[in-house]
């Protein structure tokens, strides 16, 4: 029997008797709800049932009609019957009656009823046992259900050396615990996701040459943009408690632009010219993310995606700047090593911490460790730890003209937290506005790479959504939601575009992490924490503060993060047979292939190694690599998207695992509800239909 059955009664006790597995099944049939007919009985009404209870889910929580009969082979369970045989050592079965959840038995050597001893025997166990049965799970094997993240009563955190217990919620998707905990709880959310919100403008804006004041500008656009798209996902979208925002899907193109030969020896107006020609190629890639969206055509293109896909593209996201990450850091190690050490601390060694019965080490970990060894980098710079004699940190770089004071003006441009003069040039007051940096700039070649990364980004998000749904609690969605979802990330975008934030939007997958330790999935809280978020964009003085953070401090934060997206990405295995050796060497080859494609580009660049820095050599690829036709523009774009590690480690392992033979429960295949339950399932419509009044004006009841 796999030990991701979530009905085997006799998980752990083969070869022990019926004892066990009697006191297992009762606790079993404990949580089945009796189906009710009514005088007009609907089929779908009882396979709704059947569903919500548990008797069609296979090992990886998905459902399929091969599982169906897989499972019942090896469990013991009949399905089609709804005969259940309670131990191997015991010839006695029981049926469940699928209309009124009723248990009768029968001898199999003599095909009579259980006696009434019997029975009452059985009856009788169910409620002593209960009990027994809830303690047994905490400390015992679980089914693979409970491991991907569905509700239970009576869940909580896994214990060393402890199976993990089952996730419960304390808010749900449609919870609404008053004003004062949605508060808390939404400012709670964003402030776990501030390393991904904020940080991306202190990378960006410097490679393009940008000021401290536009750094600041960034920021509080971006701040707005996060606010505004993530009210219309929660209202418009999957409805799903996710946080929109500028990705990292989006970074690695953007340094594709910016270090390209035709900005590379500008030196007026260069970072709006880049800006400009970033919002033009947003918009465009934007666009077709909403077209493959809103025509259906993501509908057709989810049969081809499978968690075998998704996995290797998520990690190939954070794996893209492991040449950024320490080497950026490492410019103040006395800074980046604390930073790092403290995230590290607060995740894995305090997670189980409670404070005022909250784990605010877990929940809190990038902004504490970030303000900590801010204030310890703030000790350092007063206290003359970056002072050199003669040398000032105001001067730029190109302007120093002694040769001692050259080789301290990068420490001290990465490291003193006074090296930046956004508080004294930001505004109190700035409201960002369209085409804040000009009109956007409209060129083949920037195009094309967008229209490649919207098509990654909406990959990564199908992945967001399938988990997020299965942690939440809530029943997966069908594809014209998660269709409806892509679509709205494009005109997400398209606003990204607009604005110019420097980046696309789409679905952050640190989502999953976040929810998965605040335990709460209410979008009432995201909503009213997004609110907040468009008022804080107003507040210049707020992203002059954020523009301040010492770039080797945010480089320390942002390695951990990139982190954390490989791990997330590759946890989507835990839906396939991770064992399979048709599945780890897809994985495998997608992404070694995918970090190595990349790296043979940049033997085309020698003149590169003198001009950029290390950490951009792997962005500087696009404008002299192997693919040359005689068409400047198609030869920019296709070097860059073969420069693009997570381009190159999605074509490989869409490719692969759509033409290697696998059968769907190997694959992992993602199972997505369909219409039809959705039009006889209130639940359902109450977690992912539109409002009432804005599909009132599409048409549609169910959408």
């Amino acid at each position: 029997m796999d030990s991701g059955s979530g009905l085997d009664p006799d998980n752990g006790n083969k070869g022990k008797g019926s004892g066990n597995g009697d006191r297992k099944f009762g606790a079993f049939l404990k949580r089945v709800e009796p189906f009710l007919p009514k005088k007009d009985l609907n089929p779908r009404d009882l396979r709704s049932w059947a569903k919500k209870t548990g008797f069609v889910s296979d090992y990886s929580g998905e459902t399929s009609t091969s599982t169906r009969t897989k499972f019942s082979e090896s469990s013991g369970f009949d399905l089609p019957k709804g005969r259940a045989q309670l131990g191997q050592g015991s010839s006695r079965k029981t049926e469940i009656d699928p209309i009124l959840g009723d248990v009768t038995g029968s001898d199999s050597g003599s095909k009579t009823g259980l006696g009434e001893e019997e029975r009452g025997r059985l009856n009788r166990n169910e409620d002593r046992d209960a009990a027994e049965t809830s303690s047994e799970n905490e400390g015992g094997k679980i089914s693979k259900d409970l491991e991907n993240g569905f509700y239970y009563p009576g869940g909580g955190e896994a214990e060393d050396g402890e199976w993990p217990k089952p996730i419960v919620m304390k808010y749900g998707l449609r919870d609404n615990p008053g004003f004062v905990p949605l508060f808390y709880y939404g400012l709670q959310h964003y402030m776990s996701l501030a390393g991904s919100l904020v940080l991306i403008p202190l990378v960006i804006v410097p490679a393009m040459d940008g000021s401290d004041k536009d750094t600041a500008a960034v920021i509080s656009t971006m701040l707005l943009l996060t606010g505004v798209t993530t009210i219309l996902h929660s209202c418009l979208g999957t409805r799903l408690p996710l946080v929109q925002g500028s990705s990292f899907v989006y970074l690695a193109p953007t340094l594709v632009v910016t270090n390209s030969d035709k900005f590379r020896n500008l030196t007026e107006h260069k970072f709006r010219d880049i800006m400009r020609e970033l919002q033009g190629a947003i918009i465009v890639g934007s666009l077709f993310q909403c077209v493959l969206g809103f025509s259906g055509l993501m509908s057709i293109l989810l049969r081809f995606i499978s968690p075998v896909v998704v996995a290797p593209t998520v990690a190939a996201v954070g794996l893209a700047f492991f040449s950024y990450g320490f080497p950026q850091a490492g410019t103040c190690v006395e800074i980046s090593i604390p930073v790092i050490l403290l995230l590290l601390v607060f995740t894995l060694y305090l997670r189980g911490v409670s404070l005022f019965g909250h784990r605010l080490f877990r929940i809190y970990a990038v902004p504490l460790s970030a303000l900590i060894v801010w204030t310890y980098a703030f000790f350092l710079t007063l206290g003359g730890a970056y002072d050199y004699r003669g040398c000032n940190a105001d001067i730029p770089s190109s302007n120093i003209l002694i040769d001692e004071c050259k080789k301290h003006a990068y420490t001290m441009k990465h490291c003193r937290t006074d090296a930046s003069n956004a508080w004294e040039t930001a505004p109190w007051v700035r409201i960002p506005y369209p085409f804040q940096w000009g009109l956007p700039v409209f060129h083949m070649r920037t195009c094309i790479i967008m229209i490649f990364v919207s098509m990654v980004a909406s990959v990564d998000s199908v992945g967001t959504y399938h988990s997020t749904s299965l942690l939440v609690n809530a029943k997966r969605p069908t594809r014209g939601i998660v269709s409806r979802g892509v679509a709205l990330e494009g005109f997400c975008s398209l606003l990204a575009g607009i604005w110019g934030s420097g980046t696309g939007s789409t679905t952050l997958t640190e989502n999953i992490h976040t929810i998965n330790i605040t335990k709460v999935a209410s979008r009432r809280a995201l909503v009213i924490g997004a609110m907040f978020l468009i008022v804080f964009s107003f507040v210049g003085k707020l992203g002059a503060v954020l523009a301040s953070i010492p770039q080797a401090l945010a480089a320390s934060v942002l390695c951990f993060i990139w982190a954390l997206t490989v791990a997330l990405g590759l946890s989507n295995l835990r839906y396939t047979q991770s064992a399979s050796f048709r599945n780890i060497t897809i994985v495998g080859v997608s992404l070694f292939l995918g970090l190595s494609i990349p790296a043979y580009l940049q033997q085309y660049q020698p003149l590169n190694t003198l001009i950029l820095p290390s950490y951009y050599l792997p962005f500087g690829a696009a404008s002299s690599g192997p693919f040359q036709t005689g068409i400047e523009q198609l030869d920019f774009a296709m070097n860059a998207v073969l420069s693009l590690n997570m381009v190159v480690t999605f074509l490989l392992a869409f490719v692969l695992d759509n033409t290697v033979p696998g059968s769907k429960e190997e694959r992992g295949v993602y199972q997505w509800s369909r219409a039809e339950d959705m039009e006889v399932d209130p639940e359902m419509q109450a977690d992912y239909s539109l409002p009432k009044r804005v599909a009132q004006i599409f048409g549609c009841r169910c959408c």
